[in-house]
């Protein structure tokens, strides 16, 4: 969970390889989501480039083409490299997701490089062998597909993305946003990644964990939906919270609720206010001097040996630990 080396001189390079067939908008929530990543200072953290087998024209599954000015050389010089999907090529067929120039582009990347891919793009990883023993995940359309070419993946097809440390994927194109912004607080703490999501107005954090389908994204008329309960605790977040207050927020019985905050937000209420109280807690740790006490009292959690479990379980790190890394980020 340290941040990452950089190669070049105050700036992360991200390259982002691309095939006939891919689809603008992984492309561009790429470009997006690092592009927008600040420093305290307002420097840009990141460079993001696009690059292709043979640059030139490629063709997308729009009605129109992109031009990419940069072939494989920049491949060498990324820190990380994200490859998006295509809609071009049968996902089934090994052959076409993986030819010689696709090989020989994934050839130039250095050891140690972080790797990442937005939906189907992890049958590039898998067909390349990067996937092997590991944990990863894809759009459940094509998870079939995926387990029966590659059984040495430990594919789970329910989640939003995966981080084995230096290889990531995830699941369809809205997942991608949600990786994009799990690297950058992973780079640069929860602070820099909550101005990136403020900026391009999309959720500030969903957990690689949470579920890929959700029953009910967006509430259907003329029913109720848990958005009143959600706001009024992101408010109360230091006091005792019960699932029979957040009920009540919405005029349901504690077992309606729960079961509808499930199918919305695809957590359970007890699991949702956990996640928020350490995405505040990582927020108060890089951005104020409060002890570790103080914040264990002011998020709800009570003491700090609650927050430091708490912390710990999400993301490996103690309370001091993740100050000392990522203050002043």
């Amino acid at each position: 969970m340290t941040a990452a080396v950089l190669r070049h001189s105050g700036r992360h390079r991200v390259a982002v390889l691309v095939r006939h067939g891919v689809m603008p908008l992984e492309l561009g929530l790429v470009h997006q989501m690092f592009g927008q990543a600040r420093s305290a200072e307002g420097e840009r953290l990141y460079e993001v480039v696009t690059c292709a087998p043979y640059p030139g024209e490629i063709r997308t599954d729009a009605d129109f083409p992109i031009h990419v000015a940069h072939g494989p050389d920049v491949l060498a010089e990324a820190n990380t490299v994200v490859v998006p999907a295509t809609h071009e090529y049968d996902e089934t067929d090994t052959e076409a997701r993986l030819g010689a120039p696709l090989a020989d582009a994934l050839a130039r990347i250095r050891p140690g490089t972080r790797i990442a891919s937005v939906c189907t793009g992890a049958f590039v990883l898998a067909a390349a062998g990067l996937l092997d023993g590991r944990r990863a995940t894809t759009h459940w359309l094509s998870a079939g597909a995926f387990q029966a070419l590659y059984p040495n993946v430990r594919l789970d097809p329910d989640v939003l993305y995966t981080d084995e440390g230096d290889v990531l994927t995830s699941a369809g194109e809205a997942a991608g946003i949600d990786l994009c912004l799990h690297m950058i607080r992973r780079d640069h703490g929860a602070a820099v990644a909550n101005d990136v999501a403020r900026r391009t107005v999309v959720p500030p954090h969903r957990d690689g964990g949470q579920a890929q389908f959700i029953r009910r994204p967006v509430p259907e008329p003329r029913h109720s939906s848990t958005h009143r309960a959600r706001a009024w605790a992101l408010e109360r977040l230091h006091r005792p919270l019960s699932l029979r207050d957040l009920a009540k927020q919405e005029s349901m019985s504690v077992r309606t609720f729960t079961r509808r905050f499930r199918e919305e937000v695809g957590l359970s209420p007890v699991q949702w206010l956990t996640r928020q109280r350490v995405d505040r807690a990582r927020e108060l740790l890089e951005q104020t001097d409060r002890s570790v006490e103080r914040i264990a009292v002011d998020i709800g959690f009570g003491t700090a040996t609650s927050l430091r479990q708490h912390l710990h379980a999400a993301i490996g790190l103690s309370p001091s630990a993740y100050r000392n890394t990522f203050r002043g980020h």
